[in-house]
């Protein structure tokens, strides 16, 4: 897959990551009725937006070691009943996928390769 496809990727899973992440402790299930501060954990996901889409190496980088916690608290509250187990699972989905396409991007672009990113 060639830089600018991954970039694209990268760029719409970590914004459906936000999304999701806002949606879920904002409205479809926070942990406590009427919304929780745990909508909070989007926020440095939103710090990377600007760098993946420039495509920024170093983003992608430091991206790929945060993705992990996401994928973490997916899996780990996957297990939940309910609505809240479903979106867990979907974010653990969402951050593995993410994590993937972070890794290529940042594989395809090493100084070693001699491949710039497109800009």
């Amino acid at each position: 897959m060639s830089p600018w496809r991954l970039r694209a990727l990268s760029a719409t899973l970590l914004i459906g990551l936000i999304g999701l992440c806002v949606l879920w402790e904002g409205w479809l299930a926070p942990l406590r009725p009427g919304g929780s501060w745990m909508v909070l954990k989007a926020l440095p996901l939103v710090f990377a937006v600007s760098g993946v889409l420039r495509g920024r190496r170093y983003t992608y980088q430091w991206l790929s070691m945060l993705v992990l916690l996401y994928l973490t608290e997916g899996i780990v509250r996957g297990f939940d009943p309910g609505w809240s187990g479903v979106l867990a699972q979907i974010e653990a989905l969402l951050a593995a996928a993410l994590f993937t396409a972070v890794l290529l991007y940042a594989r395809q672009t090493a100084p070693s390769r001699g491949v710039r990113p497109q800009q």
